[in-house]
């Protein structure tokens, strides 16, 4: 049996345009997802989801998903079930085990399908369990990449390397395509709101796509994202936090202006720059879930507790770890 965690991660900048090959820079934060993975005699996959914001439940199947035998709706067996499949498989054909079966217990304090990588921390954690149960060692850069490759397929090509990577190899990154980068960056005084929704990512980059097809206007928003995390970049390295809250504040409002964020994200944005923030954005695909803001005082959290929209707000710190054995 191996148990084994990975971090949630936030953007700083460039969600959306990361999809179209513009730079993004992201944070792991101290939030996990733990999965613990012990091989069967079969070929069966039997998923304990114990916290995913979702009731507790646990689903058994063989080769395909779809002959589970579970009274709860099949939107929570696919939940409980898409990526840990995908990532299981990865994880038979790193290991070289196509028959391997296993029982895999998820538990997360990373709100689900809410900006905060909740599925490439359990897909991270999933392949790094799941490969050292079988006696294969993979890398972080490994993990990482075979973790892509299932967001790839489950988000139908929507995905990019960002989450994966981040939360495989912890602290802050730079991701431009296929270039994948760590960075030297101070810890940052994160506030992170979350609504208690989330958004569908597939849909909302499809939204941007269609967009910026009809409109060139759309895809030239998209370009300046990708300059705003250029500079976000320096400014970062430089540890300047108020001129990092400025441009925050400004990609919060392009993300806005390409119909990705909601009242709520909104709302909970504005509450945390009235409360003294640096600055405060969404983080993620946008349509509900989290935002970040800047604040090293107790003011934006307070703030953010007492707004309508809000359901938790909670202080968080850069993870400079990445994917590790429990």
């Amino acid at each position: 049996m191996v148990t084994a965690s990975a971090p949630g991660k936030l953007y700083l900048f460039g969600e959306h345009a990361v999809v179209y090959g513009e730079p993004a820079v992201a944070c792991a934060i101290d939030r996990r997802a733990t999965v613990t993975v012990e091989a069967r005699d079969d070929d069966h996959l039997r998923v304990h989801a114990e916290d995913l914001t979702l009731d507790g439940f646990a689903v058994e199947y063989g080769r395909d998903p779809g002959d589970a035998d579970v009274d709860v709706p099949e939107g929570l067996v696919e939940a409980a079930t898409g990526y840990v499949d995908a990532a299981v498989e990865q994880a038979r054909e790193a290991a070289d085990a196509p028959d391997a079966g296993f029982e895999v217990t998820i538990e997360s304090d990373i709100p689900l399908g809410a900006g905060l990588s909740s599925s490439a921390s359990v897909t991270v954690a999933s392949i790094f369990a799941a490969t050292r149960e079988l006696g294969t060692e993979l890398t972080p850069a490994e993990v990482a990449e075979r973790a892509f490759q299932v967001e790839y397929d489950v988000q139908d090509g929507n995905a990019s390397r960002t989450d994966t990577f981040c939360s495989a190899t912890g602290g802050a990154v730079r991701v431009e395509g296929e270039d994948r980068r760590s960075l030297d960056a101070p810890s940052l005084p994160f506030v992170v709101g979350f609504d208690g929704g989330a958004g569908d990512t597939g849909a909302l980059v499809e939204q941007v796509r269609d967009l910026g097809n009809e409109y060139g206007f759309a895809a030239d928003t998209v370009e300046v994202i990708g300059d705003l995390a250029r500079r976000g970049e320096d400014i970062l390295l430089d540890g300047d936090v108020a001129e990092l809250g400025r441009l925050m504040n400004f990609n919060h409002g392009l993300l806005s202006a390409l119909g990705v964020s909601s009242r709520s994200l909104d709302a909970m944005a504005w509450a945390a720059r009235d409360a003294g923030a640096h600055g405060a954005k969404l983080t993620g695909a946008g349509g509900g879930g989290c935002i970040v803001a800047l604040d090293p005082g107790e003011e934006t959290r307070t703030a953010l507790q007492y707004s309508p929209d809000c359901e938790e707000a909670f202080r968080a710190e850069l993870d400079t770890e990445g994917v590790r054995v429990e």
